[in-house]
């Protein structure tokens, strides 16, 4: 009975085995689904097929699982692998709580959070994909995720037990886009990835980069809410392309200026794992990464996949590395042979094949994860601390530093020793009360928190914004009634932001003004570029009204749910009223007005201000209670204004081009979100003229007017038609003096009128109107271009004054902020040309970095222009940019009417 009983155990175990055996064979290869390797030059994958492997993929797998994080833009699944041990995977639950208690740090203790550290996994996210164009990204994830579904060394084993892995797709719809068309060419060798028809992300394009404070988009949408409130993993690992000249890989650690309001525990860890990722290379023999001053990547922006992460104590990597499925060739740079503290193993001159860029990619990964298994239980407790460290700042009465307020310490020393002004980076001695006079300023301590009214006149907005930071993980409280703090009353409603909280640095960046460090490469030479933008804060961008409380403050408020976004509260409609007013000072008045208009329903406008006024009716009626119950419109009962004028919708056409144009592509986002019906043109449509018999309205945007010397063409290229489409033919092609000018002049004499924004103000000069460049000097008898010694500023906020009587300005405030980014400023020359904004100040800057601003003063920001029966109506700054701008939305909202 014993061996009967021994031999059916063994046979059993036999047999387990033998299915354990046959269930590793069953893993399907990349190459039996694709039919090539990944990394095999001149050849891609595109979604679909991604999709229907890396579901096969989790179905042969125990390690892996298949979920779904929302919808793309264009109506794909986003998905996101899980992958670690079976064992991990019957706990996920546990895991994520985990994860989301020790990073809120809320009602933790040290010991508590040491305890739950040991008992949790390092959660690590790792995604691809995000920029279509850059393709080893999203096919990097797919061999990752095959190798941890089949490999079973000793370190594969070690990650899968200590970490969970979220491999997310940044990018479906663009994958799909990218890969169809590069692979479309039968021959292998005449493949290309240029020549994109469209954006490869329907708005955005490369643009879903900068919108992760915003969260517009989808796909943003859907990582947001893993990143920030589902998962909040300690480590997140975003691959873009390319490496810069002359090296293979540029990652971490990224070269000054980093965020002042970031903790510490950020930047040193970023020293850890960027070691960890450059010593992985090192030992496998390849070369070539390099790190610091040797890209231009620093951790300054807030916005971007990677950048978003450092305000809410994670760490974020970003690769850029060479890769494409055509083989290359890494060039000589003399200057990178010699090893550095930045590339301490340079690459020379080779040929650079698309599985070497795999290959590195992979490691890259494991190299993270290494790292993540080997310190789960530090990264657990250190975002913990990172959070703790946030929270009682918030408590307790804060001082952070910052270029100004060093400025300020050394103009107060200067002043009081009569001596010559220490420059902010001279490492001189003073005595400290020159700190205390300084910092222990009131007027300099951060807030403690801050209150929106409710009473203000753009609380739809107010709500987007507050809704942004939902989405990004921030605590909200609501007053229940009314309260007052300070002497001041506010209103039941009001919303409270305050800032004990682990996610503190993204609050203090929504808020606060950005004060980036003049950065030069030498005293007296060029700037150095920052990193997209210099400054950003989003509650100046979107005209949000707020009140910076600097002392600890309670009321009756309710935490709203983390997570859960604001909507509207439903308010009855006036009794009685025989008819509404909108006011013109809240965007969400123009998608009502739109949505009315739509149904027929008869809206006029007060030529007082701007407002817009709805005679009563039952059609009326519900269509008001529809918008007031989506969107939470203000409605006040009033009479019909004086000489109220009917508003009719205009025909409005939007310049594009071929390739797609992001200024326009976040136009479209705009115009959908707001209800407005647009017609997308490209330069043949407006060479084709009888423009005014289609459109009442054109708007232009950067990049569409080419400059008076820039060799007669606008656009962004010209695209051989041969190899294209049809259903694209009809976009190539770019706006030319020749052409497109005159039609443009006729266009307007014939009473159509053009919105120009950015550079597409050059209009003004083809037209010869009474307009110059402000920004100039004269020099040897000839007036020429201040040179960025002398004038820059990078993306920012400046202030600008306007005139609110003029009808362009309605619903905008007399001191209104705006996005700045090098733009063009004007000095007008006509009197019959209405400035519309301008600089009242020689010191507009708001936030972020403006060299040499005094040059601003008294030059003009926008104009509008008088052209035959029509107008030009243009603005030097980006007024729609990213669609990040509500404040100045208004400002294309006004000129869409008849």
């Amino acid at each position: 009975m014993m061996l009967k009983s021994y031999v059916r155990k063994a046979c059993i175990a036999f047999l387990m085995v033998g299915a354990l055996n046959v269930h590793a064979q069953e893993i399907p290869t990349p190459k039996s689904f694709f039919g090539f390797n990944i990394g095999d030059n001149y050849n891609l994958a595109n979604f679909t097929q991604t999709e229907a492997y890396l579901k096969k993929l989790a179905a042969s797998s125990d390690r892996i699982k298949y979920t779904t994080i929302g919808k793309t833009e264009e109506g794909r699944d986003q998905f996101m692998l899980i992958v670690t041990s079976p064992e991990n995977h019957k706990n996920l639950a546990k895991y994520k709580e985990i994860s989301q208690k020790l990073a809120r740090a809320e009602g933790l203790t040290p010991e508590q959070a040491k305890t739950l550290a040991k008992s949790g996994k390092a959660i690590v996210w790792i995604d691809g994909g995000l920029h279509a164009n850059e393709t080893v990204g999203i096919h990097q994830l797919i061999q990752t995720a095959y190798t941890f579904a089949s490999r079973n060394d000793d370190e594969t084993k070690n990650i899968l037990d200590k970490v969970i892995i979220l491999m997310t797709h940044a990018n479906p719809d663009g994958q799909e886009l990218q890969s169809n068309w590069y692979m479309r060419e039968n021959t292998p060798e005449k493949r290309s990835l240029s020549g994109l028809p469209r954006l490869y992300e329907k708005y955005a394009g490369h643009d879903n980069n900068r919108d992760f404070f915003m969260l517009n988009l989808k796909e943003t949408q859907n990582m947001g809410r893993q990143l920030f409130i589902e998962w909040i993993p300690q480590i997140m690992y975003n691959h873009h392309q390319a490496g810069p000249a002359g090296t293979i890989v540029a990652g971490a650690p990224y070269r000054d200026p980093y965020n002042y309001v970031f903790d510490p525990i950020i930047m040193t860890s970023l020293d850890a794992v960027g070691a960890a990722m450059h010593n992985r290379l090192n030992i496998e023999g390849k070369p070539g990464y390099t790190q610091r001053g040797g890209s231009v990547f620093s951790t300054w922006y807030n916005g971007g996949l990677r950048t978003t992460t450092y305000f809410h104590n994670m760490i974020g990597l970003l690769t850029e590395i060479v890769g494409s499925p055509n083989p290359m060739n890494i060039p000589l740079v003399p200057a990178r042979l010699l090893p550095n503290g930045d590339s301490p193993n340079p690459v020379q001159p080779k040929v650079w094949y698309y599985k070497d860029a795999i290959d590195y990619s992979v490691s890259l990964n494991y190299a993270v994860l290494n790292y993540a298994q080997r310190y789960s239980d530090e990264l657990l407790y250190n975002i913990y601390q990172m959070g703790r460290n946030s929270i009682d700042r918030g408590l307790k009465d804060t001082w952070s530093f910052s270029p100004k307020k060093i400025e300020a310490i050394n103009a107060n020393y200067a002043k009081e020793t009569n001596t010559a002004p220490v420059s902010v980076t001279e490492r001189k001695q003073i005595p400290e009360k020159y700190l205390d006079q300084v910092m222990k300023d009131p007027a300099n301590r951060d807030a403690r928190g801050y209150i929106i009214p409710s009473d203000q006149p753009d609380f739809t907005t107010a709500i987007r914004f507050l809704n942004a930071l939902i989405r990004t993980g921030i605590q909200v409280q609501e007053a229940t009634t009314d309260f007052t703090v300070n002497g001041k009353k506010y209103p039941a409603g009001s919303y409270i932001v305050k800032t004990d909280q682990a996610f503190r640095p993204h609050i203090l960046d929504m808020f606060e003004p950005q004060d980036h460090p003049n950065d030069f490469k030498y005293e007296g030479g060029p700037p150095i570029a920052p990193y997209d933008a210099a400054g950003w804060t989003l509650a100046y961008l979107m005209n949000v009204k707020f009140d910076r409380i600097l002392d600890g403050f309670n009321g009756p408020f309710t935490k709203l749910p983390v997570g859960e976004l604001l909507t509207a509260k439903p308010k009855p409609l006036p009794a009685n009223a025989r008819g509404y007013a909108l006011s013109a000072q809240a965007n969400e008045s123009f998608l009502a007005v739109n949505d009315l208009l739509k149904a027929g329903i008869e809206v006029l406008r007060d030529p007082s201000n701007g407002s817009f006024y709805v005679p009563a009716s039952a059609k009326a009626k519900e269509a008001l209670t529809k918008a007031e119950r989506n969107f939470g419109m203000r409605l006040v009962a009033a009479e019909k204004p004086k000489n109220a004028k009917a508003v009719k919708p205009a025909r409005i056409a939007l310049w594009d081009v071929y390739g797609g144009s992001m200024p326009s592509g976040w136009i479209r986002y705009i115009m959908e979100q707001y209800h407005y019906n647009t017609t997308v043109i490209y330069p043949s449509d407006v060479d084709a003229g009888k423009l005014k018999d289609k459109y009442d309205v054109i708007i232009l945007v950067g990049g569409s007017i080419p400059s008076r010397t820039a060799g007669g063409r606008g656009g962004q290229f010209n695209q051989d038609v041969t190899n294209i489409p049809d259903e694209y033919k009809s976009r190539v092609g770019r706006m030319t003096v020749e052409k497109s000018i005159p039609e443009l002049k006729n266009f307007l004499e014939a009473g159509g009128n053009i919105v120009a924004i950015g550079s597409a103000t050059n209009l003004a000069s083809h037209l010869n109107l009474g307009v110059k460049d402000a920004l100039t000097e004269t020099t040897n008898g000839k007036e020429v271009k201040l040179s960025a010694e002398k004038f820059y500023v990078p993306g920012s906020v400046l202030s600008v004054k306007l005139d609110k009587n003029l009808n362009a300005n309605w619903g905008l405030d007399e001191l209104t902020d705006v996005y700045f980014d090098n733009s063009p400023v004007f000095k007008i020359t006509d009197n019959n040309i209405k400035p519309l904004a301008w600089f009242n100040t020689d010191k507009p800057l708001r936030s972020g970095w403006a060299w040499g601003q005094s040059y601003l003063k008294d030059g003009v920001a926008a104009f509008e222009a008088p052209v035959g029966k029509g107008k030009l109506i243009a603005f030097g700054p980006e007024i729609t940019f990213r669609s990040q701008t509500h404040g100045t939305f208004k400002w294309m909202f006004n000129q869409l009417y008849n």
